[in-house]
């Protein structure tokens, strides 16, 4: 399973890249903007700038909603660097622009999914990643890890090459969970990943050996 990060924040960045185990990021308009990052500019600067850092796909969402608007901005986007992946919503334009970038060879992630359907179309477009909000998806009172379940199930039976993003990930569970059913990414906060490290056996042996090799050397 491939690890991506989900946020705009640079030290973020490059702390899970220095973790050994990032091999993309995601990002969205509310991440830059939480980050004080404003204007076309300036969030393709960004966009660029991580590149630099992570050594893998970097997820960059169109704004428009219109068809001609994806296309011209997602064009845009992928020319800033070839480790872009265009993030598009799935709608009606979006998988109709998700169908022409996969003719051009342009990345895309079809993003915002909550359900088997719209992965299901999205595949068929061509995408190189669909993104179910599990997190969301839960929040709506559905079961978000059943219904990507049944996204890993359909994929396989007809042999989509597209890749299954976990998104939206809340905590370590969710991350779990997404392995179990064999997603293929998950694109998380730094907290999640960190906490895949945590438990409290580990801290109370480690401080035991240290105490046992200082006994030791007295």
């Amino acid at each position: 399973m491939k690890f991506f990060i989900d946020t705009a924040n640079i030290e973020e960045i490059k702390e899970a890249e220095a973790m050994g185990i990032l091999d993309g990021v995601t990002t969205n308009p509310s991440l830059m903007a939480k980050e004080g990052i404003t204007g076309e500019e300036n969030v393709n600067k960004h966009y660029q700038d991580i590149c630099k850092i992570v050594d893998g796909h970097i997820s960059a969402e169109v704004i428009a909603t219109d068809l001609e608007g994806m296309l011209k901005e997602g064009k845009k986007l992928a020319s800033l660097h070839p480790n872009i992946v265009v993030k598009v919503p799935a709608t009606a334009n979006g998988i109709k622009a998700i169908k022409k970038f996969s003719a051009e060879g342009i990345k895309t992630n079809c993003t915002l999914v909550f359900s088997t359907g719209q992965a299901i179309l999205a595949a068929k477009a061509g995408a190189t990643y669909v993104s179910p909000f599990i997190g969301r998806i839960d929040d709506m009172n559905y079961d978000g890890l059943e219904i990507i379940e049944q996204m890993v199930q359909v994929y396989a039976n007809y042999n989509f090459d597209t890749e299954i993003l976990g998104a939206s990930i809340r905590n370590v569970k969710h991350i779990i969970e997404c392995a179990e059913v064999g997603v293929d990414v998950v694109t998380s906060p730094l907290k999640p990943l960190k906490g895949l490290l945590n438990h409290p056996l580990t801290d109370i042996g480690l401080e035991k050996f240290l105490a046992d090799h200082k006994k030791a050397q007295k």
